[in-house]
C-alpha cells in the first residue's frame, strides 16, 4: 500500500507537487503561528528586553545609557543582594526536601481505594487554591508569639520561651518554609499520585513473594517506578522555591525592614529595586541573576537524572 501511494505521488507533475508542498507548509504554519506570536509577545520579547535593560542604568525618569556589566559588578558587592541570595538558597534547601517528603507521604497514604479517600485528597489539595492573603492572615494568628495557639501549645509542653516565629531573625524563614510546605503539598501530592498509579501492581506482588517488607518494597519498587515523577517534581519545586515571592511579601511585608532582612529573597530584592526605588536597570540585573540560578539548577538536575537513567 505504501509503495502504491509512493508511485502515485511520483506521477504528480513537479509544478503541482511544489504547490502541494507549499500548501501543506502554509497550513502547518497557520497552526503554529498563533502560538508562536503569543510566545514571542508574552515571553521572548520581554526576556530579550530584560537582558538589554540589565546592561543599562535605565530608570523611570528617562532613557537609560548603556553601562555594560556595571550593574552585575554592583550586585556582587551589594550586601542586600548577598543576603537575599543566601536566603533564597536557604529557603530552597529547606522547602524542596520537606515538601517532597510530605507530599510523597500523603500520596502513599491516599493511594488507596478506601471509602472517603477522595475527600481527603481534596482536603489536602485545598490549601493550594486558597487565597494567599487568607493563608497569611490565618498563619500570622497561629504564629503569634504571645497569643498564637502554636506557642500556647509549646508553653503547655514546658517550653518557657517559644520562638518568635515571623518576628524572629532566626525563626522567620523556617516559619515561612512550614507555611509554604503546607500550601504546596497538595499540588505535588497529585503529581505523585499520578506517578504511583503507573507502577505495576505485579511488581509489589512479586516483592511480597520474595519476602520484601514495606520499607524494602518502597526503596526497590516504588522509588524506581516513580523516578520520572520525582524528577519532574524536583525540577518544578526547585524553580518555584527560587522564585518565591507572594507568600513572603504578604507574611513579611517589611522585606528589607524585617529583622536584619531575614526573609528577603531574590524576587523581593528585584521588586524592591524595580518598583520601589525605580532602578529598573539594576533590578533587571537581579532578575538575570535569578534566571541564571534557576537555569543552572535545572541543567544540573537534568544531568544528574540522565546519569542515573543511563
Amino acid at each position: 500500500m505504501t509503495s502504491a501511494v509512493a508511485d502515485r505521488v511520483g506521477t504528480v507533475p513537479p509544478r503541482r507537487r511544489s504547490k502541494l508542498v507549499l500548501r501543506n507548509t502554509l497550513l502547518g504554519w497557520s497552526f503554529i503561528l498563533p502560538n508562536f506570536v503569543g510566545f514571542a509577545i508574552i515571553t521572548l520579547v520581554p526576556v530579550v528586553t530584560l537582558f538589554y535593560v540589565s546592561l543599562t542604568d535605565y530608570n523611570i525618569f528617562g532613557k537609560g545609557d548603556f553601562i555594560g556589566f556595571e550593574n552585575f559588578v554592583k550586585l556582587v558587592r551589594d550586601p542586600l543582594f548577598q543576603r537575599s541570595f543566601v536566603n533564597t538558597l536557604y529557603f530552597a534547601a529547606l522547602h524542596v526536601p520537606l515538601t517532597i517528603a510530605v507530599s510523597l507521604g500523603l500520596a502513599l497514604l491516599l493511594n488507596t481505594k478506601l471509602r472517603g479517600v477522595a475527600f481527603f485528597r481534596t482536603a489536602a489539595f485545598f490549601p493550594y487554591i486558597t487565597s494567599i492573603v487568607a493563608i497569611a492572615l490565618v498563619w500570622n494568628l497561629l504564629f503569634s508569639p504571645d497569643y498564637g495557639p502554636i506557642n500556647q501549645f509549646l508553653r503547655f509542653l514546658g517550653i518557657a520561651n517559644p520562638p518568635g516565629w515571623l518576628t524572629s531573625q532566626d525563626w522567620a524563614m523556617p516559619a515561612i518554609v512550614i507555611i509554604s510546605t503546607w500550601r504546596d503539598m497538595g499540588y505535588y501530592m497529585i503529581l505523585f499520585l499520578a506517578g504511583l498509579q503507573t507502577v505495576p501492581r505485579e511488581l509489589y506482588e512479586a516483592a511480597r513473594m520474595d519476602g520484601a517488607n514495606a520499607i524494602q518494597r518502597f526503596w526497590n519498587v516504588t522509588l524506581p517506578g516513580i523516578r520520572p515523577t520525582m524528577f519532574l517534581v524536583t525540577v518544578l519545586l526547585t524553580i518555584a522555591s527560587f522564585k518565591i515571592f507572594d507568600l513572603i511579601i504578604v507574611l513579611s511585608p517589611g522585606g528589607t525592614a524585617a529583622p536584619n532582612a531575614a526573609t528577603v529573597v531574590l524576587s523581593q530584592f528585584i521588586y524592591q529595586k524595580g518598583f520601589i526605588e525605580s532602578k529598573f536597570g539594576y533590578a533587571s540585573a537581579g532578575a538575570v541573576a535569578l534566571f541564571v540560578l534557576c537555569l543552572g539548577a535545572t541543567v544540573i538536575q537534568f544531568l544528574i537524572n540522565k546519569k542515573r537513567s543511563a
